[in-house]
């Protein structure tokens, strides 16, 4: 029992001293600023003012950092998005991420 004891202090030593990249810089703050490039088509609000673009509030930001990075890189295209992601560092990507996750969305049924 003692080695399970050591093991899974050394695992929690390891994970407090690298956290996921999630955890780094997260800025809602800092997004909000920097999705005034993103409100024509998201807009500020994360709800999209063109029928192609996705709506981002409430979204998580581990998706939204996923899918700001592969744009970014390429490995996923879209005409807009690859152009608009090549500016963005790291923290942009973060930033964006915790700001339009942070946006509270309600979702009501439709009356029967």
């Amino acid at each position: 029992m003692r080695s399970l004891s050591v093991w899974v202090a050394a695992v929690l030593t390891a994970a407090a001293a690298h956290p996921p990249s999630t955890a780094w810089a997260q800025d809602a703050k800092a997004g909000a600023r920097k999705a005034l490039a993103c409100q024509a088509c998201h807009g500020l609000d994360g709800i999209a003012r063109l029928p192609d673009a996705p709506n981002l509030a409430g979204q998580p930001a581990v998706y939204l950092e996923r899918a700001l990075r592969t744009y970014r890189s390429g490995e996923r295209r879209n005409e807009v998005m690859s152009i608009a992601a090549q500016s963005l560092t790291d923290d942009d990507v973060r930033d964006l991420a915790a700001y339009f996750a942070a946006i509270q969305i309600e979702v009501k049924a439709l009356p029967k």
